[in-house]
Protein backbone atom coordinates (compact mmCIF):
# COMPACT_ATOMS: atom_id res chain seq x y z
CA UNK A 1 0.00 0.00 0.00
CA UNK A 2 1.35 3.64 -1.05
CA UNK A 3 1.86 6.42 1.81
CA UNK A 4 0.73 9.31 -0.03
CA UNK A 5 1.03 13.01 1.39
CA UNK A 6 -3.07 13.10 1.32
CA UNK A 7 -2.96 10.14 3.83
CA UNK A 8 -1.17 11.37 5.66
CA UNK A 9 -3.48 15.11 5.70
CA UNK A 10 -5.98 12.62 6.33
CA UNK A 11 -4.26 11.29 9.52
CA UNK A 12 -3.65 14.85 10.62
CA UNK A 13 -7.00 15.89 10.07
CA UNK A 14 -8.34 13.98 13.07
CA UNK A 15 -5.59 16.04 15.51
CA UNK A 16 -7.68 18.73 17.32
CA UNK A 17 -6.45 22.36 19.09
CA UNK A 18 -8.87 21.60 22.09
CA UNK A 19 -8.26 25.31 22.82
CA UNK A 20 -9.89 26.04 19.79
CA UNK A 21 -11.47 23.12 18.78
CA UNK A 22 -10.90 22.36 15.17
CA UNK A 23 -7.92 20.09 13.83
CA UNK A 24 -5.02 21.11 13.22
CA UNK A 25 -5.19 20.85 9.07
CA UNK A 26 -8.16 23.19 8.93
CA UNK A 27 -6.50 25.41 11.12
CA UNK A 28 -3.21 26.02 8.97
CA UNK A 29 -1.12 24.67 11.00
CA UNK A 30 0.36 22.34 8.81
CA UNK A 31 3.57 24.16 6.97
CA UNK A 32 4.52 20.41 5.17
CA UNK A 33 4.23 17.04 4.90
CA UNK A 34 7.00 15.04 2.89
CA UNK A 35 7.09 11.08 2.61
CA UNK A 36 9.64 9.41 1.26
CA UNK A 37 9.29 5.85 1.68
CA UNK A 38 8.01 4.67 4.74
CA UNK A 39 9.40 7.77 6.41
CA UNK A 40 7.36 10.65 6.74
CA UNK A 41 8.76 14.29 7.69
CA UNK A 42 5.84 17.05 9.08
CA UNK A 43 6.82 20.74 9.58
CA UNK A 44 3.90 22.35 11.69
CA UNK A 45 3.40 25.35 13.95
CA UNK A 46 1.15 26.43 17.12
CA UNK A 47 -1.50 29.53 16.91
CA UNK A 48 1.06 30.69 19.23
CA UNK A 49 4.66 29.79 20.53
CA UNK A 50 2.85 29.60 24.08
CA UNK A 51 0.36 27.41 23.58
CA UNK A 52 0.36 24.47 26.18
CA UNK A 53 -1.05 22.28 24.39
CA UNK A 54 1.77 22.05 21.95
CA UNK A 55 3.38 18.94 23.09
CA UNK A 56 0.10 16.83 22.92
CA UNK A 57 -0.77 18.50 19.93
CA UNK A 58 2.48 16.90 18.45
CA UNK A 59 2.79 13.42 19.98
CA UNK A 60 -1.21 12.99 19.14
CA UNK A 61 -0.30 13.87 15.37
CA UNK A 62 3.06 11.72 15.51
CA UNK A 63 0.87 8.80 16.60
CA UNK A 64 -1.89 9.51 14.22
CA UNK A 65 0.35 9.55 11.05
CA UNK A 66 2.32 6.62 12.65
CA UNK A 67 -0.98 4.47 12.26
CA UNK A 68 -0.94 4.15 8.56
CA UNK A 69 -0.31 1.25 7.19
CA UNK A 70 3.31 1.20 6.41
CA UNK A 71 4.80 4.28 7.77
CA UNK A 72 8.22 3.65 9.64
CA UNK A 73 9.15 6.49 10.97
CA UNK A 74 7.50 10.07 11.77
CA UNK A 75 9.66 13.14 12.46
CA UNK A 76 8.08 16.16 13.58
CA UNK A 77 9.38 19.68 13.29
CA UNK A 78 7.63 22.36 15.36
CA UNK A 79 8.55 26.14 13.78
CA UNK A 80 6.94 29.62 14.62
CA UNK A 81 8.25 30.81 10.93
CA UNK A 82 6.48 32.05 10.10
CA UNK A 83 4.17 32.71 12.45
CA UNK A 84 0.56 31.87 12.27
CA UNK A 85 -1.70 33.77 11.27
CA UNK A 86 -6.06 33.46 10.67
CA UNK A 87 -5.34 33.92 7.68
CA UNK A 88 -4.12 30.40 7.21
CA UNK A 89 -6.88 28.73 8.49
CA UNK A 90 -9.33 27.48 6.00
CA UNK A 91 -12.32 29.53 4.92
CA UNK A 92 -14.76 27.57 6.66
CA UNK A 93 -13.01 27.90 10.25
CA UNK A 94 -12.32 31.49 9.47
CA UNK A 95 -15.95 32.09 8.82
CA UNK A 96 -17.23 30.23 11.93
CA UNK A 97 -14.89 32.42 14.08
CA UNK A 98 -16.45 35.44 12.74
CA UNK A 99 -12.39 36.10 11.20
Amino acid sequence: MSITKEKVMEALSQVYDLEIGFDIVSLGLIYAVEVEDSDVRIKMTMTTPMCPLAGLMLEDARRKVSEIEGIKDVKMELTFDPPWTPEMASDDVRKILGL
